[in-house]
């Protein structure tokens, strides 16, 4: 992607050895699921440091509506039909061809032990009787979605891994501590990474060095002008990693949830896909329901179809929105808590009116490259995760995956890190500090209106990078996002607002050109001026941080690939 996006290391200029200096064996930068799943295993095997960007509900995992996949045998209503494998065709058909099946069928066979582990902490996951209740959603063919207080399940998951971490001994979490860029001992490619630079808005700048550094922070909804994130879903772990060295994969495929609360002025609240696994309809702006015609699974088809089929339905009825039918869904209050209490905000009632909805962006499907065992290509860095790539997922993510990958391959990263603290790679307590120096000249350009450019951001990627896209549109957003970066990227900011803006313009344009670049139509990618999924680009795409085209990786040449070290 060589240009003014490749020019600069870091986001701001320091000199290490003159900065407060803390050490530990594993920092992790991310308190979500993974984040917190991985702490609890590297503090097995050392000191263990986790960043929160924000406060610590403040992250996808805690807003996570739906529920988590997985084959349950001993769950009330579990289909003994339903077996690991036929978790594990479901998740390749929703990913459409590029799923590494390896990490499909470690993701699924592991999950399950890990819901068990949750559950011997505390977690309280909803039941029929004494007996764990399953419920469907979009692309699955059985009941096999375990939820906690109906749509709550993300939520109870953060509480209970939070709950572990405060009772592990060894573990520090630091809240409100934003991680500006990876520390590397060298500026070239491949150059270990040593731990973060970062800013707490208490005690100013701060080196953290670690012997392992774990990268869990999250997606990158807030590209997106639509999106069901939170404020902090701003790209950051994606444009370090980018910066320090790793590869960047499969960025054109972000998912959109079909089913987003949309009123004028009111915040983009996520309607579960649970709602529709119970029955739920979408109706057109007639009123007509639509879905069977578009897909044999009609409303619980794949995220992608869904969405697609309410834009096109939107586009030709020249509305700007579709109806959700709750009213088949018996007892939707009891069902749904959640959802009821932000519908009644607006005066809604599931059980007698139509919810407007529309398309959001959701998950970011693309991220840092990573083998099985969470290794990037950077020696000393993991990731875990939404910020992650490693082969579950393809081009569209099945519905209810993500909460089980935060889990096993959290805890496999942790494992790593723990390893690597064992057999002393490094001192025990994190690397010995080096000279890291940033020097950027200072910009002989005006003031930024941040706000404009994050605006205008994240407009032109709605419009042009959206649910659907188009070769001429793509190109455009390209040529906008350089523009931008000419006045943005050269920038020294003092606060969160200036590096989230930069970071959110790296992946935007990681995310378009990897959109140009893909030059079909498959999963969550739709292009109109391509045809369905081309054999030619069964492959990923993974960008470097100075190399002008991507390096392009066959799926057929994946298996037992090791990343990094």
């Amino acid at each position: 992607m060589r240009g003014i996006f490749d020019e600069r290391r870091y986001l701001i200029p320091f000199r290490s050895t003159l900065l407060p200096q803390i050490f530990t064996d594993t920092l992790v930068i991310g308190a979500g699921g993974a984040g917190l799943r991985a702490a609890a295993s590297a503090a097995t095997g050392g000191e263990v440091i986790v960043l929160a960007k924000g406060t610590l509900d403040q992250n996808n995992t805690a807003w996570a509506q739906g529920g988590i996949a997985a084959v349950m045998n001993e769950a009330e209503g579990a289909d003994p039909s339903d077996t690991f494998d036929a978790h594990i065709q479901d998740t390749l058909t929703a990913g459409a061809g590029l799923c590494d099946e390896e990490a499909v069928r470690l993701v699924v066979e592991q999950g399950p032990a890990e819901l068990r582990t949750l559950v011997e902490w505390g977690a309280s996951f909803d039941r029929l009787g004494d007996a764990l209740a399953l419920g469907r959603e979009g692309g699955h063919a059985f009941h096999r979605i375990l939820h906690a207080g109906g749509d709550a399940t993300g939520a109870e998951v953060q509480r209970v891994l939070l709950e572990r971490i405060a009772s592990t001994a060894g573990v520090r979490v630091f809240d409100e501590c934003f991680a500006l860029d990876l520390l590397t001992a060298g500026d070239e490619p491949g150059a270990p990474v040593l731990g973060a630079i970062t800013w707490h808005k208490q005690f100013g700048l701060q080196v953290i060095w670690a012997t392992t550094t774990i990268l869990a922070a999250g997606g990158a909804g807030q590209v997106y002008r639509e999106t069901t994130n939170p404020r902090v879903a701003t790209a950051d772990g994606i444009a370090m990693a980018y910066r320090a060295g790793a590869g960047v994969a499969d960025m054109a495929f972000v998912q959109f949830h079909p089913t987003v609360l949309y009123l004028p002025g009111a915040a983009r609240a996520l309607i579960s896909e649970a709602v529709r696994g119970e029955g739920a309809l979408l109706l057109d702006e007639h009123e007509r329901r639509f879905m069977p015609d578009v897909h044999p699974l009609a409303e619980l088809a794949p995220r992608d179809v869904v969405s697609g089929a309410i834009v096109d339905r939107i586009a030709e009825q020249g509305g700007s929105h579709v109806w959700l039918d709750c009213r088949p869904v018996a007892g939707f209050a009891d069902r749904f808590p959640g959802i009821t209490r932000v519908l009644a905000q607006f005066d809604l009632d599931a059980s007698r009116d139509l919810i407007p909805v529309h398309p959001a962006a959701h998950y970011m499907v693309g991220g840092v490259r990573t083998d099985l065992e969470t290794r990037t290509g950077v020696p000393g860095l993991l990731a875990a995760g939404e910020v992650a790539c490693m082969g579950l997922h393809g081009a569209n993510r099945l519905a209810s995956n993500s909460l089980l990958e935060t889990l096993v391959m959290g805890r496999i990263a942790g494992d790593v890190a723990a390893e690597r603290a064992g057999r002393g790679v490094g001192n025990g307590n994190g690397p010995k500090p080096v000279r890291v120096v940033s020097a950027i000249p200072p910009s002989d350009q005006g003031e930024l209106d941040l706000t404009d450019v994050r605006s205008s951001l994240r407009s032109a990627m709605w419009r042009n990078v959206g649910v659907r896209r188009l070769g001429a549109r793509l190109d455009d957003a390209v040529e906008m996002l350089d523009f931008w970066a000419k006045y943005t990227m050269d920038k020294v900011f003092d606060d969160p607002a200036g590096w989230e803006t930069q970071n959110l313009l790296l992946a935007g344009a990681l995310v378009a050109r990897s959109a140009a670049w893909r030059t079909e139509s498959r999963g969550c990618h739709t292009r109109d001026d391509a045809d369905g999924p081309s054999d030619a680009m069964r492959a990923h795409d993974v960008w470097h941080r100075g190399r002008g085209e991507p390096a392009v990786v066959r799926v057929s040449e994946l298996a037992g690939e090791r990343v990094g070290e």
